[in-house]
């Protein structure tokens, strides 16, 4: 990635395999890649590569005859642009890998007080968290709906082609769209092709906290790393232990052994994590580990209030920054 102009072939720095297609002009037809967090595949496949393949050469055929409108050329930026990673990394001889520049910018955002984690750690929020299931081999055709999108009118055998108003031939198109929404929207806009209707408009009511990934195997030195795995309370167990239902409160169901040996804290299951430095609730973030994410930088002390045996009582934990192939401070 050492000479890419990264303004222009922008995309998650996280996912495993990524192609753009793009015009002599450097106009991008589409793109194709993606993943979920169960997998760097999970949407990838020969059958709908060779879709995406088909779906370039017809929109090189539409660039040849003049039908594609022009798109301004994003800003160019470069990997050196970034005086950390240009120092720790360019200047060393080391290889400049994707996840690599995600992160070194993230950091330099959050060193300068620019950083927005909601969009640039939690990315590529999951379809499926709307009830979109593709029929992986067939592009962007709907296999089955449920939740929100079953709501919305989205039907099995429908393509999707416009996603958040953007035009979208592929699954990295549609990710990408997706990505790129704002996150305090509360519709998304979408229209499908259907068998017998032509093209359908709908509007899915996205859920509170959409924008909601899992971030497991991302590499952010960004992340507050705790080293526990929780589960939220249900509104009546809320009730029952005297929280607010709207509260984060949540259960610790596992503990990582990288937090004994790190020294973070002396969490252990079935405590229950009910406020962050003092906050219980703040809406429409619904999980204390978001709340903490979004709210604490990476090496941080954090106070946790904690129901633990009946009751109540402060933790201070110490949260993790972790570092992948980086000298010094990120």
């Amino acid at each position: 990635m050492n000479r890419i102009d990264v303004g222009l072939f922008d995309f998650d720095w996280h996912h495993s395999i990524y192609f753009f297609i793009v015009s002599p002009d450097e106009q991008i037809y589409l793109r194709y890649g993606g993943r979920d967090a169960v997998s760097a595949d999970s949407y990838l496949d020969l059958d709908s590569f060779a879709l995406a393949l088909r779906a370039g050469l017809e929109e090189h055929e539409r660039w040849l005859a003049g039908e594609l409108p022009a798109r301004p050329r994003p800003p160019p930026f470069f990997a050196r642009e970034l005086e950390r990673l240009r120092v720790q990394e360019l200047e060393r001889g080391r290889c400049v890998e994707c996840h690599m520049i995600g992160d070194y910018r993230a950091a330099a955002r959050e060193r300068d007080g620019t950083l927005d984690k909601r969009r640039e750690m939690f990315r590529s929020p999951d379809i499926r968290d709307l009830g979109i299931h593709l029929d992986v081999p067939q592009g962007l055709v709907v296999e089955r709906a449920e939740g929100a999108a079953l709501a919305a009118g989205l039907l099995p055998g429908d393509a999707i082609v416009n996603f958040g108003g953007s035009r979208v031939l592929t699954f990295g198109d549609l990710l990408y769209a997706y990505d790129g929404l704002d996150r305090n929207a509360a519709r998304l806009p979408l229209t499908v092709e259907r068998a017998g209707a032509g093209p359908v408009d709908l509007v899915i009511e996205l859920p509170p906290q959409w924008w909601v990934s899992d971030i497991a195997y991302r590499y952010w030195s960004i992340d507050p790393q705790t080293h526990l795995t929780i589960a939220p309370l249900t509104d009546a167990r809320k009730r029952d232990l005297g929280f607010d239902p709207e509260g984060f409160a949540c259960e610790v169901t596992r503990v990582n052994p990288r937090a004994d040996v790190l020294k973070l804290h002396d969490l252990r299951p079935g405590d229950v994590i009910y406020s962050v430095d003092g906050v219980e609730a703040d809406p429409p973030v619904f999980d204390c580990l978001v709340y903490l994410r979004l709210n604490v930088s990476a090496g941080e002390e954090v106070d946790l209030g904690v129901l633990r045996d009946g009751v109540r009582t402060e933790v201070t934990a110490r949260t993790h920054r972790q570092r992948f192939r980086k000298l010094g401070t990120p």
